[in-house]
């Protein structure tokens, strides 16, 4: 593992994925300054030897990097520029980093207003989930100067295994969209798959393991298939977060002019699911919206 030794750096949300992030730095041998918005997450990892942050700010002013994890864009916009965020402090010759799923134009805005400051300024959203986030083998998808990814590189290395510059700033967001469109599609697939196998009398649990290795095959059966086939929705993503990320998507294709009819029905289908009470569920839960009845073994 890379040593950080020596480097400072902040973490902003410590939620499914960004408490273990924080951990795995503060392994490699990062000090970690912390802050979040409920309290209680932060007093645990206070006791593992974080040291707290009353506001973004403070935690700008004691750190070389900040890194954002973040539930969705208004967050990191209220984080970054507001009252006590972190350009509020100097930011000059600092490295920040939004790891959180963001919306382009605001991606690019926000880099430029830390460049103005001085900053570096890096979009490296991240998919794997909880699990990746805890084995530190997150895909990691950045956007930024060449400058800004080579010194984020030795903690990108930290989290992630497979970390690709995908281009200028906001490239990471836009790669990071079209892999929630694949991902939200996918799951639906596999929810519709595994109902109609259920509708017919077939054991979906058969019909995943007979699919597994052809054409069909996928990280997305592999994984959310055995959730749902188990009816373990305990989430490593909540269904409000890939609905986030799908309608960003599409607010994106209407700013380019293009149409994501698939991906539009997929968001539409997880309003169902977060309107009917589930909003709580992994994402795969989205086979609720196809089969309302689909058992549920553990939140």
């Amino acid at each position: 593992m890379t040593n950080l030794a020596g480097t400072t750096i902040g973490v902003i949300g410590l939620g499914l994925m960004g408490r273990p992030m924080a951990r795995n730095l503060m392994k490699a041998g990062a000090k970690l300054v912390i802050h979040n918005r409920s309290q209680g997450v932060v007093e645990d990892l206070a006791r593992e030897g974080m040291t707290p942050a009353r506001t973004p700010r403070e935690l700008a002013e004691k750190t070389d990097v900040v890194i954002c994890m973040l539930s969705d864009t208004p967050a990191l916009e209220t984080v970054l520029s507001g009252t006590d965020g972190v350009f509020q402090a100097p930011v000059q010759g600092k490295l920040i980093v939004d790891m959180g799923t963001s919306k382009l134009l605001v991606t690019r805005m926000l880099a430029a207003k830390a460049q103005e400051k001085g900053a570096d300024y890096l979009d490296a959203p991240v998919s794997g989930g909880t699990l990746g986030a805890e084995a530190g083998n997150l895909t990691i998808m950045a956007g930024g100067s060449d400058s800004a990814f080579e010194r984020a590189l030795p903690v990108l290395r930290v989290l992630g295994a497979k970390i690709t510059h995908v281009g200028p700033t906001g490239a990471g967001q836009v790669a990071k969209a079209a892999n929630q469109v694949i991902v939200g599609l996918n799951i639906g697939a596999v929810a519709e798959a595994l109902s109609l196998a259920q509708a017919a009398g077939v054991d979906p649990g058969k019909v995943r393991e007979a699919l597994g290795g052809g054409f069909a095959d996928s990280r997305i059966l592999e994984v959310h298939g055995l959730r749902m086939v188990e009816g373990k929705f305990t989430p490593g993503a909540r269904c409000p977060i890939q609905r986030k990320d799908m309608d960003q998507a599409l607010e994106l294709a209407e700013h380019l002019g293009i149409e994501l009819p698939a991906t539009a029905l997929s968001r539409d289908l997880y309003d169902r699911v977060i309107a009917a009470g589930d909003g709580d569920l992994d994402h795969s839960g989205l086979i609720r919206a196809i089969r309302p009845d689909w058992p549920v073994n553990e939140r």
